[in-house]
């Protein structure tokens, strides 16, 4: 048992019982929902460092030349005429027109980062040419070349042939103002030549093939995540037909991913595909919610039941793929491309995206979730099932996803959301943010502002306190490039320069509570209602610790909320044991951390020592967010 005593006059004095039940057997997640928006994949966390780099292109985004250049005299144009494969069936053309060297030049995703490492890449040409071509890496700033090797040419005439190199810088540059170019000497060679799939990459995450940017995996490890559901959002549905993430797609060589327009604006590469994420969850310890495809496109139209059945298949495919044994179809496909083991376990699925808007819920309510549902779990019984919505009545042991983006005022009173929750079937919130001020038809925030992170805290405090009915919580959107972006605010933003990533005021919350779990959430008994102080008590079993969550929020004066006393008895603390308080406050209420600026988050650690009968007193700040610690 934990009793909480807040002595305070913001509160009448009354005996209040949270979470009586206790001995919550799985405990709220933290977690990540990623999808490919605001170049959060191609251009972010996916490592590739060229920018359109197979001039892939779609009805809704045609290909084009976007990042690339040519030497002076040199015309670029786009060939469609020479495919190098049914995936890729456009290239760019160089005519080099006088003799001389010629260059092909692409300026990355607005700049390349180049410091003192192994560079891998390589790139696929057709057309004789018996010279050498050098690739290197030049600095717009100063002009110099920063790396550079060359390649014997073993391109013909008639073919496509793949040409390997790596590029070591021995010092960084500048600034990221820089470029990578492909060179060759036009004399001896045949005018034109086609270039295609011209890739380079830095050393990546766990050293994995077409993987992960290290910085940004670092940041994410930093937040300690449980889980990532992918790939969206709805980028997974796509707009209209055929537009739809297929994940058979996104599998095995680059050469054989044709891509697909995104639903925000821009033509996904699909080189962070399937086996990617499945990676990322491996090293990153992160239990996979794979989000699957359910008939549903943004724009309509909605798969009718009689023709529904074949993409339940494919979603009964895609987990053969991953899961299945060699001696399966799809898991001896698997295995073809190299990997003949399963890659992981999937214990969780989500039938679709947000299928309560758009039109999709009467349809969702009659027939999809149950087609997918029914399969999956015939073929998977122990399958962990969730519906995209909360909007339906849910079958079995399925789970609900619940999505709220909102403003303060609105998030704190969202604080007992599950306090009465009486249903079997658990929810998760796989999309949460604060978006706005409190004040009506106010714009968007440009980033996390405090007073926003704080609400979003007593939230997720309230998820906590209640997670016999929910199962975890993910702010959304997870990155925002900031050369590129459609959606504000985001969690983490960044440029190509890792020196300009933001940790946003909420990262730095999720941050404190991720790194603090609980095996178990325990009943706390109170002698004040909760508000202006929220709070959850719980402990780790295998660290033999014990926690208290908190925030501070005065919904009636948000901005100059008073501080609140805090006497708290956990049992089995003794006197003189020790507890360490670390609070996170800041100077101003719309504090922000924005490029360029300092960190606004004032993060003050404390030790405190209990008193004679295990208590620990402490205070704190309005507009505060708290971890107490106590290993027993």
């Amino acid at each position: 048992m934990t009793q909480v005593v807040q002595t305070t006059t913001l509160a009448p004095l009354e005996n209040f019982v949270a979470n009586s039940g206790g001995n919550a057997s799985s405990p709220l997640q933290y977690g990540l929902m990623f999808e490919d928006i605001n170049h959060s994949g191609d251009g972010g966390i996916y490592a590739e460092l060229i920018r359109n780099r197979a001039f892939q292109g779609s009805d809704v985004f045609p290909s084009s030349l976007t990042g690339w250049g040519a030497s002076k005299g040199a015309t670029l144009s786009l060939d469609t005429k020479s495919p190098l494969s049914a995936a890729l069936p456009t290239s760019v053309r160089i005519i080099a027109g006088d003799t001389g060297v010629v260059s092909l030049v692409n300026e990355g995703w607005w700049g390349i980062d180049v410091k003192p490492q192994i560079y891998t890449g390589s790139f696929y040409v057709k057309g004789a040419y018996e010279g050498q071509f050098v690739t290197s890496l030049q600095s717009t700033t100063t002009g110099s070349t920063l790396a550079l090797t060359n390649i014997t040419s073993r391109s013909v005439a008639d073919a496509w042939t793949q040409h390997n190199f790596t590029l070591n810088p021995t010092s960084a540059a500048s600034d990221t103002n820089n470029t990578f170019s492909i060179a060759y000497d036009a004399a001896g060679a045949d005018d034109p030549l086609n270039f295609n799939l011209i890739s380079l990459f830095p050393q990546t995450y766990n050293n994995r093939p077409n993987g992960m940017r290290i910085d940004l995996m670092n940041v994410l490890k930093d937040m300690a995540p449980s889980f990532l559901r992918f790939p969206g959002g709805n980028n997974l549905e796509g707009n209209d037909p055929p537009h739809r993430w297929r994940w058979n797609e996104t599998i095995g060589p680059l050469v054989n991913r044709p891509g697909r327009p995104g639903v925000w604006d821009y033509e996904n590469t699909d080189g962070l595909g399937l086996v990617e994420y499945l990676w990322w969850c491996q090293d990153l310890n992160m239990e996979p919610i794979l989000d699957i495809w359910a008939g549903f496109y943004l724009g309509g139209p909605v798969i009718s039941e009689a023709e529904l059945e074949p993409y339940v298949r494919d979603v009964l495919n895609e987990l053969e793929f991953i899961m299945g044994d060699a001696s399966t179809e799809y898991g001896g496909l698997r295995a073809s491309l190299g990997y003949p083991e399963p890659i992981m376990q999937i214990k969780y699925v989500e039938i679709g995206n947000e299928d309560n808007l758009g039109g999709g819920l009467p349809s969702y309510q009659g027939y999809r979730f149950a087609a997918f549902y029914d399969a999956i779990k015939e073929k998977y019984p122990d399958m962990n099932v969730i519906a995209s919505t909360v909007d339906i009545t849910l079958p079995g042991d399925a789970m609900g996803d619940y999505h709220t983006y909102s403003n303060p005022d609105a998030l704190v009173s969202q604080f007992n959301q599950f306090d009465h929750s009486t249903s079997e079937h658990k929810t998760l919130v796989s999309e949460y943010a604060n978006i706005q001020l409190n004040a009506t038809q106010q714009p968007r925030i440009p980033f996390p502002n405090w007073v926003g992170t704080v609400a979003e805290a007593v939230y997720l405090i309230g998820l906590e306190r209640n997670s016999h009915a929910t199962l975890g919580a993910a702010y959304a959107p997870l990155f925002q490039n900031l050369n590129s972006y459609q959606w504000t605010p985001d969690l983490i933003s960044f440029t190509a320069d890792p020196s300009q990533t933001v940790l946003s005021t909420s990262y730095e919350q999720i941050k404190l509570f991720s790194n603090s779990r609980f095996t178990t959430t325990l009943p706390v008994t109170t002698t004040t209602p909760f508000g202006p102080a929220y709070f959850v008590a719980g402990k780790n079993e295998a660290t033999n610790s014990y926690f208290l969550k908190a925030a501070v929020f005065d919904r009636q004066n948000p901005t100059a909320a008073a501080d609140v006393p805090f006497t708290i008895i956990f049992e089995g603390v003794e006197a003189g044991a020790s507890a360490t308080l670390t609070v996170l406050n800041t100077t101003s209420p719309e504090a922000m951390n924005m490029p360029g600026g300092e960190q606004v988050v004032r993060r003050d650690v404390s030790t405190l020592t209990a008193e004679e009968d295990g208590r620990l007193s402490f205070r704190l700040p309005g507009l505060s967010v708290a971890l107490l610690e106590v290993k027993v």
